[in-house]
């Protein structure tokens, strides 16, 4: 029987390893059914045959983005949106066109904004207040963790000099004690209370919006890492499931159940419950529940990530914070051997050295108790790990869930990050290479909106550790650089292996599902310094293609 679609006359990387070299890739409804010497392609095709040339691009397994936030980067794009803004002034020029635009909103709610944009990584209330004085203003900043509200809406929210900083979180001050403006962590549920609930149908317009602009990227399938609680995952599992049932989900998706801090060991029988649910509903092969994603800690550049050694002030001395561990260790241990035995994935935030050696412990407890199996734990972030604990990833059996993008020299970093942490940490921020090294399995993703979701642009800085024609020398030095089919791999067969979807995605092979990105210029013939001029020109699905660059 004739094949519905032929591709030829291109590389074929097939999910590890060298590209094959004058191959032809058929598909038949919506998976791959050959894949032949270059020759034989004619005997595969008919008269209806499809017949796609390549024209020297790459055909690669459709990408999957093993952490991700679509529908809060969705909802954000919808909001007051600063994800595109230059400096500290164009923000400020970008919420007040918004504020203009939208004087029926009682609360200007959105994000985006850099750290690096502010005097210490710390915008004031002052800002907002010059053009928004008399509504609510509320933004995250583009990492999440941290958030910029103006003088009416600390008020709304009732907070004075007297308010303490959570446990969890910590509130910039002004001289008499006020609310600078900036509150990082869970100090930014401070408003919870008094800020606008997302309607669920702005939710599910943000899912949808980001549905279509992930495989615009290549992307076709993900793992959501905050689904089913309050803040950025509220609403999420109904928006994908009404998603399901209007036939508006395409892609595949495993969807990470928040583990609410505020709660204990209880919660994990409802979390068990949802994915069985899901399960029972006969489309879990498009969406899953069954994973657990659990902040370990913060991030490092509001001193918050869990760190071995403390930070050091702005004079080069040690200081007494060594980061925020949002979860006890002891607790981390009972979690993660509980989930464990219930068959469910846990996803872990470890940023820091210390979360790093907290969820490593966790894992290795579990199976101590609970013996192998196939959950597939994997922790996210990674910016600084010991030489010791990289060597321990395989041993426990968790994949490093890496975001290639963050791993170089860039404002954030070199300004608000390094000169707070211990001499020698440069060498030691996202060590993609000792990882591999110690034969960590690696996946990848993308934290967006946190950062740009495009995984061409990520793979870009994982193989040479700079940012395109920055001149910055390779953070870590070249022993932290990644081989091009090493990172492409992980942005293709690692994360289905994450997903539990490496059985049907992740890889092109007989039988698999025909997920397809179609890469142009082929990466593999460019020099690393040029990667990033290589862009999807075609994304399929199941067989169809859902995306096609525009000229």
């Amino acid at each position: 029987m004739a094949c519905d679609v032929l591709f030829t006359g291109g590389a074929v990387f097939t999910g590890s390893g060298a590209p094959l070299r004058e191959v032809a890739v058929a598909v038949t409804g919506e998976r791959i059914t050959a894949i032949v010497p270059a020759a034989e392609a004619e005997a595969l095709a008919g008269p209806g045959t499809q017949r796609i040339e390549l024209r020297g691009a790459l055909l690669s397994p459709g990408f999957q983005d093993a952490h991700i936030h679509p529908a809060s980067g969705g909802v954000e794009a919808l909001q007051c949106d600063l994800t595109g803004s230059s400096d500290a002034a164009d923000a400020v020029r970008v919420v007040a066109a918004y504020a203009a635009a939208a004087p029926e909103e009682p609360w200007i709610l959105g994000g985006g904004w850099s750290m690096d944009h502010f005097a210490g990584g710390a915008p004031g209330r002052a800002l907002l207040d010059a053009i928004v004085p008399d509504r609510p203003v509320l933004l995250m900043s583009r990492d999440h963790h941290s958030s910029w509200a103006n003088t009416a809406a600390i008020r709304a929210a009732g907070l004075t000099a007297d308010t303490l900083d959570p446990e969890d979180g910590r509130i910039e001050r002004e001289a008499d004690g006020f609310p600078a403006g900036t509150f990082h962590e869970g100090a930014g549920g401070l408003f919870d209370a008094v800020k606008p609930e997302l309607s669920a149908e702005l939710v599910y317009r943000g899912l949808l919006h980001a549905h279509d602009a992930l495989l615009a990227q290549g992307i076709t399938g993900w793992q959501d890492a905050w689904v089913g609680a309050d803040g950025p995952g509220s609403g999420t599992i109904q928006a994908y499931e009404r998603a399901i049932a209007e036939g508006q989900l395409r892609a595949h998706v495993v969807g990470a159940q928040w583990w609410e801090r505020d709660r204990g060991l209880e919660q994990i029988a409802e979390q068990i419950a949802r994915r069985d649910a899901r399960r029972a509903s006969g489309t879990s092969d498009r969406f899953d529940l069954g994973t657990v994603k659990i902040m370990v800690d913060g991030v490092a550049e509001n001193f918050t990530a869990s760190m071995i050694e403390p930070y050091r002030d702005e004079h080069g001395h040690d200081t007494c914070n060594h980061g925020i561990s949002f979860i006890d260790a002891e607790l981390l241990v009972e979690a993660v051997t509980m989930l464990d035995a219930a068959g469910m994935q846990v996803h872990f935030h470890a940023l820091g050295d210390r979360a790093v050696r907290d969820a490593l412990d966790a894992v290795e407890a579990a199976r101590r108790v609970n013996g192998p199996s196939d959950a597939r734990h994997h922790l996210a972030h990674l910016q600084v790990v010991t030489q010791a604990d990289a060597a321990r990833f395989a041993a426990a059996g968790a994949a490093a869930n890496l975001q290639m993008l963050w791993a170089t020299h860039e404002e954030q970093l070199d300004t608000l990050t390094l000169p707070f942490l211990q001499a020698g940490a440069e060498l030691r921020q996202y060590p993609f290479g000792d990882l591999l090294r110690g034969d960590a399995r690696l996946a990848a993703g993308s934290d967006w909106p946190v950062s740009s979701a495009d995984p061409l642009a990520a793979i870009h800085i994982g193989v040479t550790r700079s940012a395109p024609e920055s001149g910055a020398p390779a953070l870590g030095g070249t022993g932290q650089q990644l081989p091009l089919d090493v990172a492409l791999a992980a942005y293709t067969s690692g994360s289905a292996w994450v997903n539990h979807r490496d059985h049907d995605t992740g890889w092109i092979r007989e039988g698999f599902l025909a997920n397809l990105v179609v890469i142009e210029p082929n990466p593999f013939d460019l020099d690393a310094a040029e990667l990033h001029t290589a862009s999807v020109r075609e994304t399929w699905l199941d067989g169809e293609r859902v995306f096609t660059r525009t000229p």
